[in-house]
């Protein structure tokens, strides 16, 4: 574990790209709402649908209760809270900060008759404290976003761990999924007030005798 005032371990600085701008974003949504209204195409699943059929299957090991409240933090085209709500999930919230991923995620639930689904417009970075009481979060790329904008800081991954502990109960547990960050990394980012509880499987690699995986899928839980 590194020293908390050594940020090197887990602030590896990456290119900027535009995959982590607001901008980017709400067009390629806007594009998928287009697209969806005119042949009912969802769009891009980020990560793939094994991304969230492994989150599923762990909350089944866990045995999360069907009543659990959810939180999907950035929740896109709203696929996922779609398979969340087909798995029995009851209590479910979608957030994102583009106009138009909220509104695609809402057309989409609609097509699939889940009316009880709640998905908000918020910016998890600026919520405000409007997030709080959620017994699981789910995290599908946002952090990444949130690491690869030109605009990014050292605060603002901060910001997003003290955001998360802020919206979880005490012993909720966070589930991330990165193509970013490694385990190693993700384990230093969010050792402040976290627990690990396991590293879920995920697609590997061969290279140089090394072996390595193309995506990180890491489970933890909230302590006081």
């Amino acid at each position: 574990m590194s020293d908390p005032e050594d940020d090197s371990s887990s602030d590896t600085d990456f290119e900027p790209s535009t995959l982590g701008t607001k901008e980017y974003w709400e067009d390629a949504y806007q594009k998928e709402l287009e697209t969806f209204a005119d042949i009912g195409d969802v769009g891009e699943i980020w990560f793939g649908e094994e991304s969230m059929s492994r989150v599923l299957r762990w909350m089944d090991r866990a045995k999360v209760p069907a009543e659990a409240a959810i939180l999907d933090i950035g929740t896109g085209n709203g696929a996922f809270l779609v398979e969340l709500a087909k798995h029995g999930r009851r209590n479910l919230t979608g957030i994102d900060y583009s106009v138009a991923s909220v509104e695609l995620a809402r057309n989409v639930l609609r097509a699939e008759d889940l009316a009880d689904v709640t998905v908000k417009e918020v910016d998890f970075l600026n919520c405000h404290g409007e997030l709080k009481g959620f017994d699981v979060c789910i995290d599908k790329g946002t952090f990444d976003a949130i690491s690869l904008n030109p605009n990014s800081s050292k605060e603002d991954k901060k910001l997003y761990v003290q955001v998360l502990k802020d919206a979880l109960k005490d012993k909720g547990f966070f589930a991330i999924t990165s193509c970013n960050w490694t385990k190693e990394q993700l384990l230093d980012r969010f050792r402040e007030g976290f627990e690990f509880v396991e590293e879920l499987p995920t697609p590997s690699f061969h290279f140089g005798g090394k072996k390595g995986n193309t995506v990180t899928a890491l489970i933890f839980k909230r302590m006081c």
